[in-house]
This record gives C-alpha cells, structure tokens and sequence, in this order.
C-alpha cells in the first residue's frame, strides 16, 4: 500500500484520494470514493462564473478557519474584495 507522500498542503488530500488511501493509510471505502467522484464531476461541469469570485470564496472558506473575522475582513477590503457578507459571518464564525 502507498501511503501519501504528504498530509500537509492544499493537495495532500486530492493526492490521497486518487490513490483511494486515507492519510492514515487506510483504505477509502469505494463506495465513499464512488459518491465523492460523481459529485465531483458534476462540478467538474458547472458553469464558472469567473476567477476572482473563486478566488474569494476560497479566501473566506479556508480564511475562516485561521483567520479572526474582523482581520479577514479588513484583509478582503485591502485587496479589494467585497467584505464578508452577514451570511458568511454567521456560517463560518459562529
């Protein structure tokens, strides 16, 4: 069994799932893998709506889960994005 290479990044786990090898080195249940493939090609498929709006959705999603709200904020603003909606407050700083 190969284990990942690695289980730091932002590819450690699309690493982890092509090869159907959990972190730890367990086998991923096919039937997980299975699901996990068929929604991913659906998105796969999906219209993009441009690259900064992904771009920023990235920056809140993982921001949040490093970065206290009101500093991910300013951050946003000093670059020039739009700052983090009411929703996006309520989701990720609960």
């Amino acid at each position: 069994m190969n284990l990942p290479t690695s289980n730091t990044g932002a590819d450690a786990v699309d690493v982890a799932i092509a090869q159907g090898i959990d972190l730890d080195g367990t086998p991923i249940d096919p039937a997980k893998l299975d699901l996990y493939n068929k929604v991913m090609g659906l998105e796969a498929k999906r219209q993009r709506s441009g690259v900064t709006n992904t771009m920023r959705s990235r920056i809140v999603r993982i921001g949040a889960k490093h970065i206290p709200k009101d500093e991910l904020n300013q951050m946003l603003i000093d670059a020039g994005f739009v700052p983090l909606k009411d929703k996006e407050m309520a989701f990720y700083y609960k």
